[in-house]
């Protein structure tokens, strides 16, 4: 399995508060993204699978809303994750 509860630790511990800190908005996002890379990389390989495609549309659904939540909230925040992530509006 590629996503064991020791990864989804560290990347709480980087990204949110804490390790046991899983409700932060830049836990989740983090956890998104890492999820959303993965799934990227599957459809690359299995471009038929429509299951997995729809998942990651999904996936990206929600980061993005946390994003959008996230930048109404607090825009340093935002910026700080965004950088962080690498990510791009």
């Amino acid at each position: 399995m590629y996503l064991t509860t020791k990864i989804k630790k560290e990347i709480f511990e980087k990204y949110g508060n804490s390790a046991t800190d899983t409700g932060s908005a830049e836990g989740q996002i983090a956890l998104f993204t890492f999820r959303i890379k993965h799934l990227s990389n599957h459809l690359k390989k299995n471009r038929k699978d429509v299951f997995t495609e729809r998942s990651l549309v999904r996936l990206v659904g929600k980061r993005r809303r946390l994003l959008d939540y996230l930048k109404d909230k607090d825009i340093v925040r935002y910026r700080e994750i965004i950088k962080d992530l690498g990510l791009r509006k």
